[in-house]
């Protein structure tokens, strides 16, 4: 008995036929009959016939190496290759180096990516993720993982090297993107914890603070913490011996925002030995003073782009943003209805309580109006026991003259870049704030930061950073597939290894074949996932277990939840 397969063309197709058939003698003569017309069966269903047919003999064998076999679900696998796979892509892996160390700073970045959390979370999620079967890593836990950030710190300045020039092949970046953020604490314990400007607006909470050096396109090249009480201008002299010590070369640009690039800043640049300029913009007090010296005109703003180059060689680009000129004056309404309702308010209690103090409601008014910060255009009268407000149109127009108005400074000559140029550099620093966006809130959560020491709180931003890097890759592959890497990540993450136990063999991981989205989403990232995976069996667990207090209250919940279905 045989599978018989033959293939026919007829009108342009190909048509192939499976027929199960045996021979037999008759007459001395070798004929073949049909049994089975086997052409609806699967491509596996014919093998697995053929494959009976060829063993017929040997089925007890067969059904004795089918008991030998052990079959059991494995870890998770699809999020962590991945993700590796993308960290090999940037020269992440390589420039932690193959060491223990080298890979376990290497799970905190993929377990940032995954799962956000602190050292003890990471090391859980080993327990249900194949970190050691991919990275080849012994068993660790949550001591380990904070030592390593110790390593991390130490070896910071070599490995953002290391990334610089597998970015750059050899070939310096000629300009860089700065910015700084802050991240507020939820301790008092930090060694770079102090109370300064919060942009969070999170009052009596200490912070640091966080500069991020990027190059034209927004990918990261060095991240450092300082204090939290450090001004922005005075986190930017390390900014630029990192670029002439260790990145520079030739000339650079740097690019920072009115509040970071000031006079002394930029008096600094100039000194430097190296060819350094600058882009960065200027305040609206700086705008008033230039427009009433005569250095800058009113009607320049209303041009598309407007320069104007003063005799010292400074450039000066000016454009008036229309978008932002009218959310400025829906603002300005939006607070002057809302005092309006404060004065009717309080009318209306002056009205009904005769007793009432007009002094005290205007008083309230006033502190409302400095509040919403338009006392300024704003007039405040009293008539009997009224309260009447109206505009100061001559104040407010001279206001919200300079509305939408921005005016970009720079050092850079006419040859070495246009007004557009130079515009739309500027411009490109909302990558850096995209950059924070996302690695302290949107996805990788770098708040709270559950350590204290300083070296530990700069290798945590130091794992954020890189991190980053790898979420900045994956969102623009999979922008395609309208999924988001939060979203993909918790795809790849249902992808498990099948644990193959054979009798008297090592055991190895099965990867199953994965389902559609899932086989895009390593299309879309060139990574190619493996069949097979070796099994080194480690059960990774923390030192530290839940107390015992907070497992009563899971089980009380639980109990509870059961109890109301």
């Amino acid at each position: 008995m045989y599978v018989d397969t033959a293939t026919s063309q007829q009108h342009g197709k190909t048509y192939i036929r499976h027929l199960l058939r045996e021979s037999y003698r008759k007459n001395g003569k070798v004929k073949h009959r049909t049994i089975a017309n086997l052409s609806h069966c699967s491509a596996n269903e014919i093998e697995a016939i053929r494959l009976a047919l060829r063993h017929k003999g040997e089925l007890e064998q067969l059904g004795s190496l089918k008991e030998s076999i052990q079959l059991n679900q494995g870890l998770s696998v699809g999020a962590v290759w991945l993700v590796y796979g993308i960290a090999r892509q940037l020269g992440i892996v390589n420039a932690l180096g193959s060491t223990r160390e080298g890979k376990l700073a290497l799970w905190q970045i993929i377990s940032r990516v995954i799962d956000q959390g602190s050292r003890l979370s990471a090391v859980r999620l080993a327990g249900y993720h194949a970190a050691c079967d991919v990275l080849g890593l012994e068993k660790f836990d949550e001591d380990d993982l904070y030592d390593n950030l110790d390593w991390l710190n130490l070896h910071q300045s070599d490995i953002e090297l290391r990334l610089h020039k597998k970015r750059f092949n050899e070939k310096p970046p000629d300009l860089f993107l700065y910015d700084v953020t802050i991240s507020y604490l939820e301790g008092e314990n930090n060694a770079l914890g102090a109370f300064g400007y919060n942009r969070d607006g999170k009052k009596g909470k200490q912070q640091i603070v966080i500069g991020l050096l990027c190059d034209r396109e927004g990918f990261p090249v060095s991240i450092e913490v300082f204090a939290g009480n450090t001004q922005d201008p005075k986190t930017f002299t390390s900014q630029i011996r990192k670029v002439a010590e260790r990145f520079g070369g030739g000339e650079v640009t740097f690019v920072g925002d009115r509040g970071m690039l000031k006079s002394p800043q930029l008096k600094e640049i100039a000194e430097n030995d190296n060819d350094f300029h600058y882009i960065t913009a200027i305040t609206k007090p700086q705008i008033e003073k230039l427009i009433k010296v005569g250095v800058l005109q009113m009607n320049l703003f209303d041009r598309h782009l407007a320069e104007v180059k003063t005799e010292e060689g400074i450039r000066y680009i000016l454009r008036r943003n229309p978008t932002r000129a009218q959310e400025i004056k829906l603002s300005r309404e939006s607070k002057y209805h809302s005092l309006c309702k404060a004065v009717k308010a309080q009318n209306s209690y002056l009205e009904n309580h005769p007793r009432a103090k007009i002094e005290v409601a205007l008083r309230k008014i006033n502190a409302l109006s400095h509040k919403l910060k338009i006392f300024d255009w704003v007039d405040l009268a009293t008539h009997t026991r009224e309260i009447k407000i109206s505009k100061n149109t001559n104040v407010l127009l001279e206001i919200s003259k300079l509305d939408g108005c921005y005016v970009v400074k720079t050092d850079l000559s006419n040859k070495n870049a246009t007004k557009e140029i130079i515009h739309d550099r500027y411009k490109d620093l909302t990558l850096v704030e995209q950059a924070f966006r996302t690695s302290k809130t949107v996805h990788l959560e770098m708040r709270p930061v559950f350590v204290q020491l300083e070296s530990r709180t700069r290798a945590h931003a130091f794992v954020v950073m890189l991190a980053y890097m790898i979420i900045k890759v994956l969102s623009s592959r999979w922008n395609s597939l309208n999924i988001t890497v939060e979203e993909g990540i918790k795809q790849l993450s249902t992808l498990c290894m099948t644990e193959v136990k054979v009798k008297d063999k090592a055991p190895y991981n099965q990867i199953p074949k994965p389902r559609e989205m899932i086989r895009k989403l390593f299309t879309k990232t060139n990574v190619i996932l493996p069949n097979v995976l070796p099994s080194k069996g480690i059960i990774v667990t923390t030192k530290k277990k839940l107390p015992e207090n907070r497992k009563l209250k899971y089980n009380q919940s639980l109990t509870k939840n059961i109890s109301t279905i």
